[in-house]
């Protein structure tokens, strides 16, 4: 488990090994939320990017018959 140290300002870095698996590069948008008690950050993919990562999901789905 890697560890980050807050800065004065509030800064922390991400570490070269989580922004190389991740992709993040500089001046990309992260989402940053807190969840029970510890913070979350997520990149911010462009549409563009997201274009085809379900293919190949099942889209059959049982639907009630009084459904269309």
């Amino acid at each position: 488990m890697m560890s980050v140290t807050v800065s004065p300002k509030y800064q922390v870095v991400i570490p070269k090994e989580v922004r190389e698996s991740m992709g993040i590069v500089s001046g990309q948008k992260i989402q940053v939320l807190t969840y029970q008690n510890r913070i979350e950050l997520i990149p911010i993919r462009p549409m563009e990017k997201m274009r085809g990562f379900l293919k190949g999901i099942d889209s059959s789905v049982k639907r009630d018959k009084d459904r269309v």
